[in-house]
């Protein structure tokens, strides 16, 4: 990993006392960095003693652009804090002591770290289009093109305008049959892998991480694109090439060095040869799927395309509605960065909040008997619909309370396109923060999260907090926590919260594909919850976190799973 070498770089150069060398290779590492590991989920690490290297890095920092945001607290971030736990960890330290507003001084350029509701309402909802993706856009727009993330804004509400209609209640109930035929899958595979074991206990241990990063493969193939990848059961180049740009793009978003613009980078550095070729197959292969898509397109206005009989289609993909839709023609290369988008993004958040799920469950093991008591109850033998997915309250708590705890993303990354003036939020300034255009911005969801002056015992697994109203207490701007506020819908969002959860973002480019997720998630947690028993095997502190564009494991979430006794 380039990351690991320039890390290891810096490390080198501070045994030397070579500060100048190591605050150049610094100076390209803006923002998060590189991948960055923990060895457990605690916040509460000694602080790193400053050295020269980050007396220069702040140094530096201020020079160059800390005037331009002279009004607002400063966090002079220590460099060696970059070293042995996840940057969150840290942002979140910084939180505590400087504000929900503050800037943070790495390197040559300051960011603004906002953890707080108020702020985070203001930018995403309030002054939405007066903010764009920023960095993240530069890093991942090789790879997903124009789909709805790295898009710019004009890109974005001609998009939005057509992929949101897709997601209606028809094709959600559809995808529904398609979650748990895929979830069969991953049962089916535990079962004969138990089979095949001779002891007592019939149990198995498992990489439960990996088995649902494959399950969500598959979902997002079926359900997006009308292809099954088969990725639960089979390997095959196809399956290969995803995962080879899935760890690409995770590499591009946490890795500020963009190497793989100079010349002659895809064909000299061998990652980047590999994801090229990985590349060049799904897009061969997603040109198949629209090509064959397109020779069989059924043409109607997008009320008719909603009102379909999704129970008897034969392809009820989003990719179907899409071409379908009249008044919608868009060229290949659109549709294929619309679908790349949304295989990346599907697939590690699915992944992300089924790990985080059990982990937590494993943990608490009179929850998770719980969560199985209501399965067992509302499903009986009977085959999950969305109806039941209804019933599954406590399932669908369950899995909001592991996104509060382990957002994914847990940072949003936005860059201002004009001058703009912050609300000081809670117990900041009450003159607000003017920041001028060009200022990047982290919107801390891990913060938010975890906030102890918008959440009760923030960082204990409570799924039933989520039933509970809690008022504002006085702070002003923020409306509280309201069950309520929000008639009708399935699962706790940012209207409930008033931002203070945001676990797919906020106002109008918020994630488009937020209740596919949740409503896949749920339904695999219970089938899964069903069948079997889930014990870590060995302890929560054994689980190495590594941070990205989403919040993983370093090596696997290993876990002991056998049949349930009945």
């Amino acid at each position: 990993m380039v990351s690991d070498y320039i890390c290891q770089l810096i490390e080198d150069n501070l045994q030397l006392g070579e500060v100048h060398k190591a605050n150049k290779l610094l100076s390209c590492m803006v923002g998060m960095g590189a991948k960055i590991q923990c060895q457990s989920t605690s916040t509460e690490e000694p602080k790193t003693k400053r050295n020269l290297l980050d007396n220069a890095s702040n140094l530096l920092t201020n020079f160059l652009s800390g005037g331009r945001l002279g009004s607002m607290p400063t966090a002079e971030g220590a460099v060696s804090d970059l070293f042995g736990r996840p940057l969150f960890f840290s942002l979140y330290d910084w939180f505590l002591e400087h504000g929900s507003v503050y800037k943070l001084a790495f390197g040559p350029k300051a960011f603004v770290v906002v953890s707080d509701p108020i702020v985070a309402r203001h930018i995403l909802r309030e002054n939405a289009f007066s903010y764009d993706k920023g960095v993240l856009a530069d890093i991942l727009e090789p790879i997903m093109g124009k789909g709805l993330i790295p898009a710019d804004i004009g890109t974005w509400k001609q998009r939005r305008k057509v992929i949101a209609p897709g997601f209606h209640s028809s094709f959600l109930e559809a995808m529904v049959k398609i979650f748990t035929a895929c979830s069969e899958r991953t049962v089916l595979k535990f079962e004969n892998l138990i089979e095949r074991e001779n002891h007592e206990e019939k149990a198995i241990e498992l990489d439960l991480e990996a088995e649902f990063s494959s399950l969500a493969l598959d979902i997002i193939g079926l359900g997006v694109f009308n292809y099954d990848f088969g990725s639960v059961t089979k390997e095959s180049p196809v399956i290969k090439a995803v995962y080879g740009t899935l760890f690409e793009a995770e590499h591009r978003s946490t890795f500020y060095i963009p190497y793989w613009n100079l010349p002659f980078a895809s064909w000299v550095v061998p990652r980047q040869r590999k994801f090229h070729r990985d590349l060049k197959v799904i897009n061969d292969c997603l040109d198949g799927l629209i090509r064959n898509a397109k020779e069989s397109r059924e043409e109607a206005d997008v009320e008719k395309l909603q009102q379909r009989d999704y129970s008897t289609l034969k392809d009820a993909s989003l990719l179907r509605f899409l071409v379908d839709m009249r008044g919608a023609d868009v060229d290949d290369r659109q549709l294929r960065d619309d679908l790349m988008t949304m295989l990346i993004a599907g697939h590690e958040t699915t992944a992300a909040v089924l790990t985080w799920s059990i982990f937590l469950l494993a943990q608490n093991p009179s929850k998770m008997r719980k969560a199985q008591a209501e399965v067992d109850s509302v499903l009986g033998e009977e085959r999950i619909t969305l109806e039941s997915v209804r019933e599954l309250e406590y399932i669908r708590l369950i899995v909001v309370e592991s996104l509060r705890l382990y957002p994914q993303p847990p940072l949003l990354i936005r860059r201002s396109l004009q001058e703009d003036k912050l609300p000081g939020g809670y117990m900041g300034s009450e003159d607000g923060y003017a920041i001028p255009a060009g200022t990047d911005i982290f919107l801390s969801v891990y913060n938010l999260h975890r906030s102890p002056y918008f959440w009760d015992r923030p960082n204990e697994f409570e799924p039933e907090r989520f039933l509970v109203p809690k008022a504002s207490e006085g702070i002003k701007g923020w409306s509280g926590f309201d069950p309520n506020r929000s008639p009708g819908a399935m699962y706790p969002n940012e209207v409930i919260a008033d931002f203070a959860f945001l676990p797919f973002g906020g106002g109008p480019r918020k994630c488009v594909g937020d209740q596919f997720a949740l409503l896949e998630s749920t339904v695999a947690l219970a089938m899964v919850l069903k069948k079997f028993d889930v014990e870590l095997r060995g302890s929560a502190e054994d689980v190495e976190l590594v941070t990205g564009a989403t919040i993983h494991t370093k090596t696997g979430l290993w876990c002991k799973v056998k049949r349930r006794s009945t």
